[in-house]
This record gives structure tokens, C-alpha cells and sequence, in this order.
């Protein structure tokens, strides 16, 4: 299995950019990391699901395998979930202690792949999770597209952190699969 991420082993964007922000700034509570996510010792982890979420292929898939069949079991239970919604179950023998599994849409829907990040981040904020590691929603075989997708993300989290008075969530990272979406990532951040 080797040894999990921790939140001490990923920069800040601020970081990686280089850029001196004040704390609880948007850069100084967001990272960018490449990797597995079911390696990553965080509060919560999300999920990439469909409305069934009883697993699946890519990372949705990847989750279940790790967390071993009790996630199927309490999914189960979720009887599904909306496109744009999300719901949280444990993490079972992942080293996150949650997972939220959130549904974007297929296709390019800017509000329901909005929804599912707000919602997630909602869903996080109830529980008390104060580090959450989000994949690629949506941008996988649901089709939409990795570079619009990206400018949806960063927006909708950065205005939800903004709006937070509780500042629970002390970091955001976006997980990424490959090399190239962790560019475009950077790319969009550099604009802020």
C-alpha cells in the first residue's frame, strides 16, 4: 500500500507559485497535486461518481477498491445521488476518514458541475472536515472539457471559501491524474 500523502507533504498554490498571500487567502488554502488520491491521508476525499454510486471505473472505481466492499455496503444505502448533489460516507480502510461522493454531469452543464462542488464542500463543511482532496469531476468519460471545467472549479471554490465565515476548511486540493491537467490547473491559478 506504502505510506499515505499527508497535508505536510503538499505545497500551497502560493507556494508553487511562488507568491507571498496573506493566511487564509484563497492561494494559501488550495494545492495542486498529482498522484493517487487514494493515497492521500485527508479529512475527506472525493468521489467522482455517477448518480448510482456503487462504483464504477477511473477514479470512482479506484476508491472502492481501496476502501475496501464496506463503502459498497454503506453506498448502498445512499440510495443514489443527484446530478450536482453529493453525500458522504466513510472512508473505510482508506487513509481519508471520509468519502464525499459528488455527481457532475455529463456533458458541459456549468451550473450542475458547480452544484457538485458547492454541494461537496457543504456536505464537508457539516462534517467537520477541514482537508478535502477533489479529483477531476466530470472531465473523465462524462465528457466534459478539461480547460472549461477547470475556470468552473476554481471560481466556484474560491467564491464558497470567500463566503465561508466558519474558515473550517483549511485546505483544498485538487488531485490531479496526469501532468497535463495539473498545467492547466496552474495555468488558471496564475490569473489569480
Amino acid at each position: 500500500m506504502g505510506k499515505p500523502v499527508t497535508i505536510s507533504d503538499i505545497r500551497t498554490v502560493a507556494e508553487l507559485l511562488g507568491r507571498t498571500v496573506p493566511a487564509g487567502s484563497f492561494l494559501s488554502r488550495t494545492s495542486i497535486w498529482q498522484g493517487d488520491i487514494t493515497k492521500l491521508q485527508v479529512d475527506g476525499i472525493v468521489n467522482a461518481a455517477d448518480e448510482a454510486v456503487l462504483g464504477g471505473g477511473g477514479v470512482d472505481g479506484a476508491i472502492h477498491r481501496a476502501a475496501g466492499p464496506q463503502l459498497l455496503e454503506a453506498c448502498r444505502a445512499l440510495n443514489g445521488c443527484k446530478t450536482g448533489q453529493a453525500k458522504i460516507t466513510p472512508g473505510f480502510k482508506l487513509p481519508a476518514k471520509y468519502v464525499i461522493h459528488a455527481v457532475g454531469p455529463v456533458g458541459e452543464k456549468p451550473e450542475l458541475l458547480a452544484s457538485a462542488y458547492r454541494e461537496s464542500l457543504d456536505v464537508a463543511k457539516q462534517n467537520g472536515v477541514r482537508t478535502i482532496a477533489f479529483p477531476c469531476i466530470s472531465t473523465g468519460v462524462f465528457g466534459y472539457p478539461a480547460d472549461a471545467a477547470c475556470k468552473v472549479v476554481l471560481a466556484t471554490v474560491k467564491q464558497w471559501l470567500s463566503e465561508d465565515d466558519t474558515g473550517i476548511l483549511e485546505r483544498v486540493i485538487f488531485c490531479m491524474f496526469n501532468q497535463r491537467s495539473a498545467d492547466t490547473y496552474a495555468a488558471e491559478f496564475a490569473k489569480y
